[in-house]
Order: structure tokens, then sequence, then C-alpha cells
């Protein structure tokens, strides 16, 4: 039996016109809409140099070994210093979604003298962005990205016990247990790595955030526990929350994270930002194809981050 042959629905010259010229307007819109909401690109500064061809991305990183001693003329056993390279690779993935008008949109907005509704070009623009957010923090596990709440070669920081009932909960414990916690991880990236590392930032969840940014430090102080901590700390300059660290630890539990911003140290990598497609007409609507490139965070000094679980 022979199939009926598929039939599309054709816009006139001026309706192609108009939906040409309309969904220019629509896409350069939509591309510099930003939601300040999602967190991540400001926690993780983004390096789009990669090419967006690329479906992976190699750094190295070297090593430097070997010693010096005191010799005598003509001595013929100098030591030997070496170089060592270590191989890392991350792949980088394509992220997809799309947006469609039919037919009847169109000839309406036509004929009202309106523009196509901007609605759709954003619900796309916001679905991108919230998997982008998605992926920077805690990567894919399905795709083997790492985000930056789950770097697998950061360091721990065990935080103390000595709330109430040996609870590591902030909810137990005094103000000053707190800012000792905050200083805590911090200067266990610089201990641990002989000062060779010093973070600049610390994130904290919501909850523990608002604790902190609240309730005073006690005997008539007006400083609260974060103003104290941020006047006193050697090494962070910057305490920002995010809902993305409820429940990001062992367990689970709320996590803290302390590391050195800065695009040398933590990278995210999107080789190419939301870009949209000319429309393809599909039976009768015409769907708008949108596309990017995503390779989650890479951390080319993970000892200069610590996670500390449990607060």
């Amino acid at each position: 039996m022979k199939h009926p042959q598929r039939q599309y629905v054709r816009l006139d010259a001026t309706e192609s016109a108009f939906l040409n010229k309309q969904l220019e307007h629509v896409r350069s819109k939509t591309y510099d809409k930003r939601y300040p909401q999602l967190k991540a690109r400001r926690f993780v500064p983004v390096d789009s140099s990669v090419d967006s061809g690329a479906d992976t991305v190699t750094y190295y990183q070297y090593s430097h070994f070997g010693t010096a001693k005191l010799i005598a003329s003509y001595a013929d056993d100098l030591p030997q210093a070496e170089v060592e390279a270590k191989k890392f690779t991350t792949n980088v993935y394509s992220l997809g979604n799309s947006y469609s008008y039919d037919i009847m949109d169109i000839r309406r907005s036509m004929k009202a003298g309106i523009g196509l509704p901007q609605l759709k070009a954003n619900a796309a623009r916001r679905a991108f962005e919230v998997k982008v957010d998605e992926i920077l923090a805690t990567g894919d596990s399905v795709a083997g990205l790492y985000g930056l709440l789950n770097q697998p070669n950061a360091l721990t920081y065990t935080v103390p016990n000595d709330g109430t009932g040996t609870s590591t909960l902030w909810s137990t414990k005094t103000p000053d247990q707190i800012v000792r916690d905050m200083h805590g991880i911090a200067h266990w990236i610089v201990t641990s790595t002989k000062e060779v590392e010093q973070p600049n930032t610390l994130l904290l969840p919501l909850e523990q955030y608002n604790l902190a940014a609240t309730t005073r430090m006690g005997d008539g102080s007006n400083d609260t526990i974060l103003t104290h901590f941020l006047n006193t700390s050697q090494y962070i300059t910057e305490v920002a929350s995010w809902d993305k660290l409820d429940g990001a630890g062992s367990g689970p539990s709320d996590r803290m994270v302390a590391y050195y911003k800065d695009p040398d140290y933590v990278q995210g990598i999107i080789p190419q930002e939301f870009e949209q497609f000319p429309p393809q007409e599909i039976n009768l609507e015409y769907r708008v194809p949108c596309h990017g490139r995503i390779g989650g965070v890479v951390m080319p000094y993970p000892h200069s981050m610590a996670y500390g679980d449990g607060i």
C-alpha cells in the first residue's frame, strides 16, 4: 500500500519575509538575556577560547624535581633536574533544545501588526542556562563531566564535631565556633599545600550563609559572624551563598567550599554559547533549533579547593 505523500504548509512571500524578520529580532534579543539567579557563571570563570568543533580539551600539568649540592672544581657528578608532565583530558558535549511557532501564530501576529511572542525563545534560552548552571555546579555523571562542587581531587576539610551533642552542624555551634570553621577550611588549604595555594572565595549553603550574616558575635559587638570573619580573614575576600550546596556533601549533607577563584585555577569550559539556527518547516509549524557546547569544570590546581561537609 502506498503511503500518502507528506503535505507541508507553505508561507507566501510576504509571510516568509515577516517570519524571517521576526525570528531575526527574537534571536538577537534573547541572545543577550541574562538570568542572574543562576549563579554558576558568577562562581566559575568561563573559558570560551576552545574551538566549538573540539570534542575534547586537553591540558598538561608539569612537575619539577631535582636537587643541587655543593661541588668541587671539575666535579662530574652534578645532580640532574627533571620535568614531568601529566596529561588531563575532558570531553566536550553539545546541548540542544528548540522552540516553534505554528502557522496561525505567524499569521495572527502578522495581521495584528505585532511581533512574534518572545516568551518561547526566552523559555528555550532559560532551559539552556538551567542545564549549564547544573553542569557547572555538579557536572554530569553519565558524560563523565565534573562541576565546581564535585572535583575528585579537591582537598577535604574535616569540620570539628564540637557542637551540641558532638554535632558538626552550625545551628548547634556558637558564633566563635562558626568563625573558627570558616577560617579552618581556608587555613587547611594553605597548610596542606605549604602556602603554595591560598583561597580567596568561600561559598556557603543558603541557610548557613543567612545564619552567619544575621547572627551577632556577642559580648556587645555589632559585628555579625560574617562581618567579623571577613574583617579577620587573611585569605578570603568574598563569601557568597549558593543553594546548590544544600545536600551537596557526603551523606548527603550541606557543604561549604573554599577555593581560589581565578581563570587560571578554575575554568568552566563553554566552547559554544547558546546559538539559534534558521527555522525548519515541520508540518504546520516552524521550529527553531538551539545549540551550545560544554565541557564541565576543569581545575588544573585541584588542591586550591577544599570541601567541608556537615555544616
